[in-house]
């Protein structure tokens, strides 16, 4: 409920739950312009408790503002965003899921899809969710090496991507929804004229990934506040001249325990010293014993459901790089190839859980999950960091301070 909902003030409104004061207001009645008085609410717990009852307020005043026929009122109700996302993006619903939540963690409700401008050059999913070329291209068999204008086109997307994350990670603190995050992640991304490949992906509803606490990846933007202590990954994609760009980050949120931070800071180390080994004639899967090496030493796991990828024309396509020991990855590097590595790094056991809706994976056991992802270059002598921190980038990881 806390995107999009004006602060009340407690001194005149009570909640309409439990009578206590009130600091959060209905989104969807303030769309509506309903009264302020039974739509005010003391906390996410009351407004979804009173949900099931709260809510025929709204269809009362749509029905006697606007009659439309059963078929259109049911298809108006499953569009106007703030609702609970399910089936992978196609569905959803009001009601929160039945789940056994392994975590603190629960989904909030969504808003609705963020518009892009017509002049945007979009990818084959834009407009039916539905990836044409990229599951029956050649690249998901055999590894491109780019060419020099391709090159070109990568670094200038991966900038835009770069500057498209440190945009997010200012914002970022206490208080701010995963929401507010996608709304910064899209307007940056369009004002730049890119698409944020993530958007309507296989119908993954929003602009970027938020992963908090114990979701591993594909976290979906909802209405949920960030609260202090927490830790939050923003996975970015840009699309731009044809041609796709990668990364990731895992921020603190306000005063994060050392646990956290020593995972946080483990899965940076991760990343880098993957990176390190980067180079013409080096094995893909000898990045996975790197990882896990380093993850294994200082107490961790490592996510075995998800790797690194290929990226340019296509979002994903070949290599294939896990990130966990004794995988069976083929191939060798060579120079003129563009791939991602995006450790995920658990602090406690390495298996997951898929929530209902289809996108959001979390750790089997609920505790955190960190992450960090770069798009690289292979180059002649070893390896371009195509979305590397800039001077500009905030300066948020303690261990990057001299």
């Amino acid at each position: 409920m806390a995107g999009g909902s004006d602060a009340v003030e407690s001194t005149t409104l009570s909640c309409a739950k439990c009578g206590k004061p009130a600091h959060l207001q209905c989104p969807k009645c303030v769309e509506l312009k309903l009264p302020r008085e039974g739509a005010a609410f003391c906390s996410q717990d009351c407004f979804k408790v009173s949900w099931s009852s709260h809510k025929s307020v709204h269809s009362k005043s749509i029905s006697s503002s606007a009659p439309v026929n059963p078929g259109e009122q049911n298809a108006a109700s499953q569009n106007d965003g703030w609702l609970y996302c399910l089936r992978k993006g196609n569905a959803r619903s009001h009601e929160l899921p039945h789940f056994d939540w392994t975590g603190q963690l629960r989904p909030y409700p969504i808003s609705k899809r963020r518009p892009i401008p017509n002049q945007i050059d979009q990818p084959d999913w834009a407009l039916d969710g539905i990836p044409k070329i990229e599951p029956n291209s050649d690249l998901q068999y055999h590894v491109e090496i780019k060419a020099p204008d391709q090159i070109e086109k990568m670094r200038e997307t991966c900038r835009i991507a770069r500057d498209v994350l440190d945009a997010a990670a200012r914002v970022i603190r206490p208080g701010i929804t995963t929401d507010e995050i996608d709304a910064v992640v899209h307007e940056v991304t369009i004002s730049a004229g890119g698409y944020p490949s993530p958007l309507n992906y296989n119908f993954f509803p929003k602009s970027c990934c938020t992963s908090v606490n114990e979701v591993i990846c594909h976290g979906i933007p909802d209405a949920r506040k960030l609260e202090d202590g927490d830790i939050v990954n923003v996975d970015v994609s840009v699309y731009y001249k044809g041609v796709h760009a990668d990364l990731n980050e895992t921020f603190f949120v306000g005063n994060v325990d050392e646990s956290s931070q020593r995972l946080v800071q483990c899965t940076y180390e991760c990343l880098e010293k993957a990176i390190a080994a980067v180079k013409p004639g080096v094995r893909f899967r000898e990045i996975g014993e790197i990882i896990n090496r380093h993850a294994s030493m200082s107490g961790f796991s490592v996510a075995k459901s998800y790797c690194g990828h290929g990226i340019g024309d296509l979002f994903h396509c070949a290599p294939n790089i896990p990130h966990y020991a004794r995988n069976k990855a083929v191939g060798v590097m060579k120079a003129g190839q563009t791939f991602t590595i995006e450790p995920m790094i658990n602090a406690g056991v390495w298996r997951d859980r898929m929530w209902p809706d289809g996108w959001t994976d979390v750790t089997a056991d609920g505790k955190r999950s960190a992450q960090f992802e770069h798009t690289l270059l292979v180059t002649d002598t070893g390896v371009e960091v195509l979305t590397a921190r800039l001077p500009t980038s905030p300066n948020v990881f303690p261990w990057l301070n001299p």
